[in-house]
């Protein structure tokens, strides 16, 4: 029966699992690593945030499926390689994440800047340790959607010949088996789902002052 599909098929949706998240989350690594230094870049600067904020813009309005087939040429690979999924979709983490580090920086309240600076914290130091800490719920909030995003965007990789969760969408198509087609969206969902709280979890658990602000105040007697 197709409904057994499922259990015959464990290793082949562990593997498709693990491949999708893998592919998923170390573009987002990657482009957050070169997101931190732009988006601080944007918030210093007016000039750089005229070119950055714009051209991060550009660059995510390119549709994914032709970064698939044109990267190949540009950095040498074979078209299967999935090298160009993880550069893709770290190209569309910095056009998303730019944005969101200027911003996060640029809601660190003025008046802590300047405390910090008075106390003597020279420019790398006060961002490490004051900056950076204080904008992370706002960076969290841009980390969530990219990160979602790019789970969403690892199935279109299936189109051309990448595996992940895609494959099973493409594969369950080919087959006639809306159970396979069922399942890679299904875990899909769970995967953006899960990924989604996590991140959220995170944010809340290096921001404890964050959840003490709002937590309601006891009542005096």
């Amino acid at each position: 029966m197709i409904w057994g599909w499922v259990p015959r098929n464990l290793d082949v949706i562990v593997d498709a699992l693990a491949e999708h998240l893998w592919l998923s989350l170390i573009p987002v690594v990657i482009g957050l690593v070169i997101s931190i230094p732009l988006g601080w870049l944007a918030n210093r600067s007016t000039a750089a945030r005229a070119v950055l904020i714009p051209s991060a813009g550009v660059l995510y309005t390119v549709p994914s499926l032709v970064l698939f087939i044109v990267l190949p040429g540009i950095l040498g690979t074979k078209i299967l390689d999935p090298v160009n999924v993880v550069v893709a979709l770290a190209i569309y983490t910095v056009a998303l994440l730019v944005r969101s580090v200027a911003d996060a920086l640029a809601a660190v309240p003025d008046t802590v800047i300047a405390a910090a600076t008075a106390m003597g914290f020279r420019p790398l130091r006060r961002f490490l340790t004051v900056e950076f800490p204080l904008s992370v719920p706002v960076l969290v909030a841009g980390l969530r959607v990219a990160t979602v995003s790019n789970i969403s965007l690892v199935s279109i990789g299936a189109l051309v010949g990448f595996g992940g969760l895609g494959q099973l969408f493409t594969d369950g198509y080919q087959a006639d088996n809306p159970t396979e087609i069922v399942t890679g969206i299904a875990l899909s969902l769970v995967l953006a789902l899960a990924a989604d709280a996590v991140l959220l979890s995170l944010g809340k658990l290096v921001t404890p002052w964050e959840t003490a602000q709002h937590r309601p105040k006891a009542r005096t007697a």
